[in-house]
């Protein structure tokens, strides 16, 4: 597995950027400034550096207009994966501006249906998708959930159908499980789950879904 840390304006959790093993680190636009501030040298600096300001003197740096149909994040992942990466770490993409939040929502649908697993990773929490077409499960092993009581999140995991029904769902090992079962994307059912210290798995045979979990249980994600 190749590992890219692809880091946005906003947010950069550097403490959990630390812990993982990293191949390629991207910065996207202002991000740069985020990992120049961790003292971290990123390997590709990209975007229009509208956020930024100024155009970064770093020997892989890539320009792009302003006025364009994708945004820097979803150029980013498009490097990404040109550099054979496919787990993507995004951060800096879940806050500030609820529109560019929901446009790396759809980026990670779309990464997902294309077998790319990848990750928003917040300061609490993180969020990825699954896909029937690509990445279809997510799977944890057992683990004791007691301290994600500590956090803001808890022991939450919610699962919602994305980009339309998820005809096929399947949570194993939470404390509410599914077989089978349709999720709508118009009502809130899938909110707060929970983690029980068993092996916990979500599964999608039919449409998308989203899954949100404490970051507490990263390290638990089995891969």
């Amino acid at each position: 597995m190749r590992r890219a840390a692809l880091v946005g304006a906003v947010d950069f959790n550097a403490d959990h950027y630390a812990k993982q093993d990293i191949h390629c680190t991207i910065a996207v636009d202002g991000g740069y400034a985020q990992l120049e501030r961790a003292g971290i040298k990123p390997d590709i600096a990209l975007g229009d550096f509208d956020s930024l300001g100024y155009v970064p003197t770093l020997g892989s740096t890539r320009v792009f207009p302003p006025i364009k149909d994708e945004t820097d994040m979803e150029l980013a992942c498009r490097a990404a994966r040109e550099e054979g990466c496919d787990e993507l770490l995004l951060y800096g993409c879940l806050s500030r501006r609820l529109d560019h939040t929901i446009a790396n929502l759809q980026l990670l649908a779309g990464l997902a249906s294309f077998g790319v697993r990848a990750f928003g990773i917040g300061d609490t929490f993180a969020i990825t998708a699954l896909s029937a077409q690509g990445v279809r499960r997510i799977d944890f092993e057992a683990f004791d959930p007691t301290p994600l009581d500590e956090g803001s999140y808890g022991r939450c995991i919610s699962v919602f159908a994305c980009g339309g029904p998820a005809d096929c769902v399947t949570e194993q090992g939470l404390a509410y499980t599914l077989e089978h079962e349709p999720l709508r994307n118009d009502i809130s059912r899938g909110v707060s789950n929970e983690f029980t210290g068993t092996e916990a798995s979500v599964l999608v045979e039919s449409g998308s879904l989203l899954v949100c979990f404490p970051l507490g249980a990263w390290e638990h994600i089995k891969r």
